[in-house]
C-alpha cells in the first residue's frame, strides 16, 4: 500500500488497504467463529459477522473503504476513484487504514 503511495499509484494504494483490512477481520472471523468466512469483500458485514464492537466511525470508514474494492476492480469506477484519489486524500486514508489495522492486529491471539 505504501509502495503504491510512494509510487504515485494512489487509487491502487487504497485498494491494496481494502485488501489488508479484509485479510485482518477474514482472519479474526475464523479466529471468532472457528469457520469459514463468508465470501464477500463488504468490510462492515465482515466485521459485524466477526462479532466485532465497532464503533459508529470505525463502521463508517469499513464502508468508506469497502468502495476501494468496487472502484479498483471495475472499470467505470476506477477511472473515477482516480480522480478522486489524490495525493492528499489517499494519504489521510492511509493512514486511518493502518489505525483500523492496528485496532484488528491487537484483537487476533498469537
Amino acid at each position: 500500500m505504501e509502495s503504491l503511495f510512494d509510487k504515485g499509484h494512489f487509487a491502487w494504494a487504497l485498494f491494496v488497504g481494502h485488501l489488508v483490512l479484509e485479510k485482518m477481520l477474514k482472519a479474526l472471523y475464523v479466529q471468532n467463529k472457528d469457520a469459514t468466512p463468508p465470501f464477500t469483500h463488504h468490510l462492515l458485514k465482515l466485521a459485524r459477522e466477526a462479532g466485532l464492537a465497532a464503533d459508529n466511525e470505525q463502521e463508517d470508514f469499513l464502508l468508506e473503504v469497502t468502495t476501494y474494492n468496487i472502484r479498483g476492480r471495475y472499470p467505470d469506477f476506477k477511472h473515477a476513484m482516480q480522480n478522486k484519489a489524490t495525493p492528499e486524500y489517499t494519504l489521510e486514508r492511509i493512514s486511518r487504514i493502518k489505525e483500523i489495522r492496528q485496532w484488528l492486529s491487537s484483537m487476533i491471539i498469537r
